[in-house]
């Protein structure tokens, strides 16, 4: 009976120590996969920029660089957004308002492409066939970001990741502009934009 209890008791202790070395691996494979966006970005959330508002350029922070895959399959990296404005906007399929505010875009898009300013969608806790359906379904022309994990979003240190849908506007000199927590609606978008088409393009 003591042989039979310290041979179960033996076996407890190497379940333990098999699920423990898995939770380890399982750690380490997240952390190296978010350390993928991670950067040397100064970018540190601190509230959010009222909406049709910009940062003054003095009090902006450079914006981390991050990498992933588009929709389609096709492989991204922020660098590809380097000397243009950019309206980084965080979606998802599940999302409703979200339903309302992506064809918004889709309609400031289509004014100001030729402009200099670039629109990047991040859609977040999603499945790439319904998120692709969602696209189709508002008509969204611009590229969008396959981030089933929200990874984009935590290389913006402090950003609260879990609200969608949330934008972030990027200068030129690959700064961030400014940050909403919200829905915004297509004359704040403009607005926004604006202000930035209208400042001196850093050389």
């Amino acid at each position: 009976m003591t042989d039979i209890g310290s041979r179960r008791g033996n076996l407890a202790l190497c379940g333990l120590m098999i699920a423990a070395a898995l939770a380890g691996c399982s750690g380490e494979s997240a952390t190296n996969a978010s350390t993928a966006t991670e950067s040397s970005g100064d970018f540190d959330f601190a509230g959010n920029t009222p909406l049709g508002e910009v940062i003054p350029p003095a009090e902006r922070e450079s914006a981390p660089t991050f990498t992933g895959e588009l929709l389609d399959g096709t492989a991204f990296e922020s660098a590809e957004l380097a000397g243009e404005i950019t309206v980084l906007n965080f979606w998802g399929s599940w999302c409703a308002p979200c339903r309302v505010e992506t064809p918004e875009f889709q309609a400031v898009y289509a004014d100001v492409a030729d402009s200099g300013v670039e629109f990047l969608g991040v859609d977040v806790k999603d499945n790439r066939q319904m998120a692709q359906a969602f696209v189709e379904s508002v008509g969204a022309e611009y590229p969008s970001l396959f981030d089933p994990r929200g990874e984009v979003a935590m290389a913006f240190r402090g950003f609260p990741a879990n609200v969608v849908p949330s934008t972030i506007l990027i200068d030129p000199a690959g700064q961030v502009a400014a940050v909403y927590v919200a829905v915004v609606p297509e004359d704040d978008l403009r607005r926004a934009i604006d202000r930035l088409l209208a400042e001196e393009t850093p050389r």
